[in-house]
């Protein structure tokens, strides 16, 4: 079996997946509707979550305990082999500054490292539209800056795709979700390549 049979038959499974959490979580859903007399406790609760915890690993990264779940960032490894393929990482960063601001206080606030990757996208496709002559109003989102730059034919939709599914990634660090070491590690390994990437696009604009 081949890489892209082996990846099609793993969405599938996925997909089904999810499908069937969903369904259970409705149907608990509805019994408590029918039934609004008939309660749970925190242990039966906690014994429920760890009988169906093996089967969404899938979905659900690592469960940190006490203090509730923690989704790791694993699938930021990934979006960066895709936007790798995809020809969107240089294959060295810019030695144009010694660090992007997000690379040091990666340490210190891996939330706010991915948070300011994230930033630094942001205003590169912005800067991409603008040198394309993509017409802003007013200032766009990330996800209107990435429709536009497809529609003009500035990224293919598969790079459209990964980088979406990258900013919503980066999005949740914003958002407060816990962040491991490794993200930020990845921050700073992939985030410098990536808009060292979209910098030099950003040039060749410049000059045609």
């Amino acid at each position: 079996m081949d890489q892209s049979e082996e990846a099609i038959k793993n969405d599938i499974h996925l997909k089904r997946l999810r499908y069937v959490v969903t369904l259970c979580a409705l149907l608990l859903a509805l019994t408590h509707l029918i039934w609004p007399s008939i309660s749970i406790d925190a242990i039966t609760l906690s014994l429920v979550v760890i009988a169906i915890l093996p089967w969404l690993t899938p979905l659900v990264k690592s469960l940190e305990l006490p203090g509730g779940w923690k989704v790791e960032f694993q699938e930021l490894q990934k979006a960066a082999s895709r936007a790798d393929t995809a020809g969107l990482l240089a294959a060295e960063p810019s030695k144009a500054e010694e660090s992007f601001s997000f690379q040091s206080i990666s340490k210190r606030d891996p939330n706010l490292a991915l948070a300011g990757l994230r930033i630094e996208i942001e205003k590169r496709l912005a800067k991409l539209a603008e040198v394309n002559g993509i017409e802003q109003r007013r200032p766009m989102g990330i996800g209107q800056l990435l429709r536009a730059l497809t529609q003009y034919e500035v990224l293919t939709n598969d790079e459209r795709s990964i980088l979406a599914d990258m900013v919503n990634m980066l999005n949740a660090a914003v958002h407060g979700a816990a962040v491991d070491r490794r993200s930020a590690d990845w921050a700073i390994d992939v985030g410098p390549r990536l808009l060292t990437s979209l910098d030099e696009r950003i040039g060749e604009a410049k000059q045609t």
